[in-house]
């Protein structure tokens, strides 16, 4: 008997209004977007001001305001390529080893004499003990500070590399300790880039590692690839370190275990600071911009309980001494210590306006990049450019949705028009998803739309021409339509499994454009099918049931 059940029904106009509440807003995209915009806007600062109040109420809050989210490509925007320069971490690792390898060398003074560090490459320690024929013990004390490489392919090797000749111990990282180390070093920097793209509200970012060392960012939204270096291309590496002399001269020669930094704000002013800090930017907590008992903008900052010790320790016992405050080597501000700073916080002020400030505090707050990061290459994709694309892929749907509802109505008729109503439903349910999911839309996916309008008729096809077969041996119409439906889906379910599984391995193997392919292809299928075996199946019984035709033409 053809009929569909009332709960049925019900579900089946249920997800439809669903899925078109939900792609709605996209609508009014700009409105919707503003509206958004706003509301996370005064939920993170807890500010509101009269344009923020328009824009918020320029969409109602009961309705969805989920958008689909344009892509680069789309939208316009930044794209960079950058390169970790993960060498920096080595000689980063050597230097932080040194002070604890020099106390426990001191201990044993009397055995092995005296122990100083003698010039090296990046990337190694070397150190000269005074009684050559006690380097073995030396070597002892040294493999001490070696632990084991816990992952499988360095199963069974420690962490340092050494080596002694006559009275010289030279210290590196395995190879194994390198590999480990610069898979974390990519992770990290990929953590921090997200963090410090996040806090600017951007939309979603595509940041992910390509190859060994390098990295790949894509901004929809921003002005150009210059302001997306400022943003992420400074590590923003906050160090506190002693001062030993400030002078003139940039060549004056450092001792070692020093080095010679310029002020940030006072020209020809250069200090000698002690290479080893007692804090560093990854023992902060917090940093928040605020202005300084001048009225000038500062970044306050807080310390974690270990930063806030060493800071306190350091503090106390050096009363009357300058301090330097040192960003991306540079000496942004030297102060006295005037007493101990035992609260675990402090404040940076100098030569910057509020909006630096808060770029400051942004890049504090999301951590110091490891390394530096080289860009090869970068590109800025104009808005203009995106509009051009978002227009050719609306010509390009529109023609295909007209070819495709004119074909389907001059081939069968009314039928033909259910398909064709259901079509039109199953390119709202995709967007629907779409902006549920927050999925990002690209040209690749716009390309997965546009296949999508014409396979989702195929279904319909396979339903349409089993029951034109039906007609000729079935008992009347109903019949007719009946197994026509339940004939057919065998087919449909085979054609559209096998579409899936490829747009699954496009999805896994594929690179961001084809994922993006892979996501809108795998949307439409889902959707397509439902609106061909469940809502042109609705309409064909509803228009069934109320005109109860004797013979019907397919």
């Amino acid at each position: 008997m053809l009929q569909i059940d009332r709960w049925k029904r019900i579900l089946i106009i249920g997800i439809c209004l669903l899925g078109l509440a939900y792609a709605m807003p996209n609508l009014f995209y700009k409105r919707v977007e503003a509206h958004n915009d706003a509301v996370a806007s005064i939920e993170k600062t807890g500010v509101t001001t009269p344009e923020l109040d328009a824009a918020r109420g320029a969409w109602p809050g009961w309705l969805p305001n989920g958008l689909v989210n344009l892509g680069l490509d789309l939208r316009g925007g930044a794209h960079l390529l950058g390169e970790v320069q993960v060498d920096q971490v080595y000689k980063a690792r050597m230097d932080a080893l040194w002070p604890e390898l020099r106390r426990a060398l001191a201990e044993e003074r009397a055995t092995i004499g005296a122990v100083r560090r003698v010039p090296a490459p990046d990337g190694t320690l070397a150190i000269e003990i005074g009684t050559p024929d006690q380097i073995a013990r030396a070597t002892e004390i040294v493999r001490g500070f070696s632990e084991p490489v816990t992952t499988l392919t360095g199963t069974g090797q420690s962490s340092l590399a050494i080596s002694a000749q006559g009275n010289t111990i030279t210290i590196g990282l395995s190879e194994a300790e390198k590999a480990v180390t610069d898979d974390r070093t990519i992770q990290q920097s990929l953590e921090i880039i997200r963090r410090r793209v996040d806090e600017v509200g951007t939309r979603e970012p595509t940041i992910m590692r390509q190859g060994e060392d390098r990295i790949l960012i894509q901004v929809p939204g921003i002005g150009s690839a210059d302001e997306l270096k400022a943003l992420i291309g400074t590590t923003a590496k906050l160090t506190f370190n002693p001062v030993t002399a400030t002078g003139s001269n940039p060549d004056a020669a450092p001792g070692l275990g020093q080095v010679v930094l310029p002020a940030a704000d006072q020209e020809g002013v250069y200090y000698t600071l002690e290479d080893s800090p007692v804090v560093s930017g990854e023992e902060l907590t917090d940093a928040m911009p605020s202005t300084d008992q001048n009225g000038q903008p500062s970044v306050d900052f807080r310390f974690n309980p270990t930063g806030a010790r060493k800071f306190g320790a350091y503090t106390s016992a050096n009363i009357g001494q300058p301090f330097a405050i040192v960003l991306d080597n540079q000496v942004i501000s030297a102060p006295v210590i005037r007493q101990a700073i035992t609260t675990g916080s402090g404040q940076i002020s100098g030569s910057m306006d509020f909006e630096e400030a808060n770029r400051l505090a942004v890049l504090l707050r999301a951590g110091a990049l490891p390394a530096e990061l080289t860009f090869l290459e970068e590109r800025t994709v104009g808005p203009e450019l995106g509009q051009d694309s978002i227009d050719a892929g609306r010509i390009a749907s529109a023609m295909g949705f007209i070819a495709v509802i004119a074909l389907m109505v001059l081939s069968y008729g009314l039928f033909g028009v259910f398909a064709s109503v259901a079509l039109t439903i199953n390119m709202g349910l995709i967007f629907g998803v779409l902006s549920m999911i927050g999925a990002t839309l690209t040209l690749p996916g716009i390309a997965g739309i546009v296949l999508t309008i014409g396979m989702a008729v195929d279904a319909n096809v396979l339903v349409f021409e089993r029951i034109r077969e039906e007609l000729r041996t079935a008992r009347g119409p109903a019949r007719a339509i009946e197994l026509g439906y339940e004939k057919a889906m065998s087919a449909i379910v085979d054609a559209n499994i096998t579409t899936l599984i490829i747009a699954a391995i496009l999805f896994v193997l594929g690179s961001g454009p084809v994922k993006g392919f892979a996501v809108t292809l795998t949307i439409g299928i889902v959707t397509s099918v439902f609106t061909a075996l469940y809502v042109t199946r609705l309409m064909t019984v509803t228009w069934f049931e109320r005109t109860r035709p004797r013979q019907i033409e397919v």
